[in-house]
């Protein structure tokens, strides 16, 4: 059945936008002319190291410098080992960055001491331990070259967010975004499986994705058929609903619990510990449970036969939490029901790899939201408005957190008002504003308007 003009699914029309990320080769000094070596050390996620790994190039091209392919180290919260080459290919990269930006998978004999336990065991003079958020391109010249310069090499950990967005040379920030939406490429292991996800969300009626034993039905899926999902990032585990320090109606158990993790896990900080959890929520700045999810979803049109693909983590308060959700959206599924053992088998005990496979089924959906703007959320809104992906909704969390609190709202008003809140939270162009970043809003850097 096609799809009638003005619904839910129809893809949004971006205008005259369209990529534009081109970067002058033939100004690149030849490889063998670079200062040094840099090192990175990315801490965090997937979203937070492919950040990284973005800033570290555009750092090495500031410089002049050769960038040694990044190093993920252990992930604290899922104690995750995933390094760069088993999540991104890493001759893809290099052959992208071929002319810009030289990239080396290890270090040259006289260098083989630069190691992070090295850095580990004392104060370093060729570490940087104390780069500024947002730093500039003059706070590395000034800064990190001189060092780079006297020693042929430099290690700079922490390095999250440790380039900022304002008054950089455009040239910088369109290799940046070349790096995130050409240069990383997922190893062809993750693609695989995405690829096979993709294809059974497409070519299956919503009652065989709903089956446990989908496995079994895979033989009848319709090569002709191709019906479209919606991606749902639901950031609803225990790591974010402790660190949000937001109150989600648990009592006190539940409070003292979420105390207990942020101290044990987050040594005490929240994103937000200076507010109180009525602010937080008047705010916007709770993430949205999985039944404020699926009464969003509902009324922004979505109805129970619709297909969602579910990218996330174990939901905090497991299938209690969902059950309102699965009410009003029977057909749910994930990469650990849809995909076969034997594919996901490779991947085990290694989150940030299970997360790329997430990441790339919800950049090829017809539609994706996400529960709460964290970096996945930011990550993809940005991917998906500069590859035209479709609608990508950006959920006011403001909006709804008002419209909850009011328990004597109608269902027909609050349809009325979530819908009307939406229109322009579908997946439009927006331009990205000071101090915000590129990765998330790569226009109009990233992005020319044609001319046709």
């Amino acid at each position: 059945m096609k799809d009638k003009p003005g619904d839910v699914w129809s893809p949004l029309e971006i205008g005259a936008w369209k990529p534009c990320t081109e970067v002058d080769r033939s100004q690149s000094l030849p490889p063998e002319n670079t200062v040094g070596y840099l090192q990175v050390f990315l801490e965090g996620g997937l979203n937070q190291q492919r950040m990284g790994i973005c800033d570290a190039v555009a750092v090495a091209k500031i410089m002049n410098a050769t960038l040694l392919l990044p190093y993920f180290g252990v992930n604290r919260v899922w104690q995750d080992t995933s390094s760069f080459e088993e999540i991104f290919d890493v001759d893809y990269f290099i052959n992208a960055l071929k002319g810009i930006v030289k990239v080396v998978t290890e270090l040259p004999e006289e260098y083989s001491w630069s190691t992070r336990e090295y850095y580990g065991t004392g104060i370093r003079v060729t570490r940087i331990k104390d780069a500024p958020v947002h730093a500039s391109p003059s706070w590395y010249l000034s800064s990190v070259l001189p060092i780079l310069q006297s020693y042929g090499i430099v290690a700079i950990a922490p390095f999250s967010h440790r380039l900022g967005f304002e008054n950089i040379p455009l040239e910088i920030q369109r290799l940046r975004c070349m790096v995130n939406f050409h240069a990383l490429h997922f190893v062809p292991a993750i693609k695989y499986v995405g690829d096979a996800i993709i294809q059974r969300l497409r070519q299956s009626e919503p009652e065989q994705i709903f089956n446990s034993s989908f496995e079994r039905h895979q033989e009848k899926l319709h090569a002709s058929y191709n019906s479209k999902f919606l991606a749902l990032h639901l950031r609803f585990d225990k790591d974010m609903a402790a660190h949000s320090g937001c109150d989600f109606g648990g009592g006190k158990v539940e409070l003292l619990a979420m105390s207990k993790y942020r101290r044990v896990v987050w040594a005490g900080r929240g994103i937000n510990s200076h507010l109180s959890m009525e602010k937080l929520r008047e705010l916007g700045k709770c993430p949205l449970t999985p039944e404020e999810v699926g009464l969003t979803l509902a009324a922004l049109g979505y109805n129970n036969r619709t297909k969602i693909y579910l990218a996330s983590f174990t939901v905090y308060g497991g299938e209690a939490r969902m059950s309102i959700f699965h009410h009003l959206f029977p057909f749910v599924t994930n990469k650990t029901r849809i995909a076969r053992e034997d594919e996901l088998q490779p991947f085990n005990g290694k989150a940030s790899m299970l997360a790329a496979i997430d990441y790339y089924v919800c950049l090829h959906s017809d539609v994706f939201l996400s529960a709460s703007p964290g970096n996945m959320h930011n990550a993809l809104l940005g991917h998906r408005a500069f590859e035209n992906r479709g609608n990508t909704i950006r959920p006011d969390m403001v909006l709804l957190s008002r419209l909850f609190a009011n328990e004597s709202m109608q269902w027909p008003e609050f349809k009325s008002r979530v819908l009307q809140g939406h229109q322009n939270r579908r997946g439009q162009v927006r331009l990205r504003q000071s101090k915000q970043s590129i990765y998330t809003y790569p226009a109009p850097d990233c992005m020319c308007k044609s001319e046709s």
